[in-house]
């Protein structure tokens, strides 16, 4: 099978060739999906998590959709494929982790609340996501490191922060916590390195490599 996945900043394109060995492309954009379908004929399955939102246009419905007319089986998850799958899978586009789910639950509903900076060259984040933050500081209430109410501040404070600015140093410095909590704090998040933009991109992954082994089997 022919599969071409976007990704890159969620999980770099080494992590997820150990999963599954596929063609993988930067961040999507406007017009990309078009372009590659309009000059291959041999794509059977498209893979979108990362996606470009301020830096250039982002990736527009109609060409996904043009690639689910074609037959191409589309997947999104962990970022923008998660928003797009939420918005696309009455269409076919299927949506695969938590982040999707919780766009469709209405938990979240901005591009947004996925939304990093990068570096260009090396795709790295340069700043956290709020979706990232919040399920981080949800861990940290069930472990007991701050309340509830201490939460919804910094919760708070991260909606109000744009997106390049925001870090869990940059806002937990910006809350009421005290310095001891603060360092606290940190440190939890740090031993933790929890990422559920990367759990969610390495789901995506997983999902299609079954979709390969389940079609494989098929054939047969």
């Amino acid at each position: 099978m022919s599969i071409v996945i976007y990704t890159g900043l969620s999980l770099p394109y080494k992590d997820a060739n150990k999963i599954l060995e596929a063609e993988y492309l930067p961040p999507v954009k406007r017009g990309d999906i078009h372009q590659l379908i309009s000059k291959r004929s041999d794509i059977d399955i498209i893979g979108i998590i990362d996606g470009e939102f301020h830096q250039s246009p982002a990736v527009s419905h109609k060409e996904i959709l043009e690639a689910l007319n074609k037959g191409i089986t589309v997947i999104g998850g962990s970022s923008m494929g998660a928003l797009r799958a939420c918005e696309l899978y009455p269409y076919g586009m299927i949506g695969v982790g938590k982040i999707f789910e919780d766009y469709k639950e209405g938990l979240i509903d901005s591009d947004d609340d996925v939304a990093v900076s990068l570096n260009p060259e090396t795709l790295e984040a340069m700043s956290d996501s709020y979706i990232n933050i919040k399920y981080n500081l949800k861990m940290a209430v069930d472990d007991k490191i701050i309340t509830n109410e201490e939460m919804l501040e910094l919760l708070d404070i991260a909606k109000q922060t744009y997106y390049p600015k925001r870090t869990f140093s940059y806002i937990i410095k910006k809350s009421n916590l005290n310095s001891n909590k603060q360092s606290i704090l940190l440190e939890y998040i740090r031993e933790k390195d929890y990422d559920i933009k990367r759990e969610d991109a390495i789901e995506v992954i997983e999902y299609i490599k079954q979709l390969g082994k389940d079609n494989n089997e098929y054939n047969r």
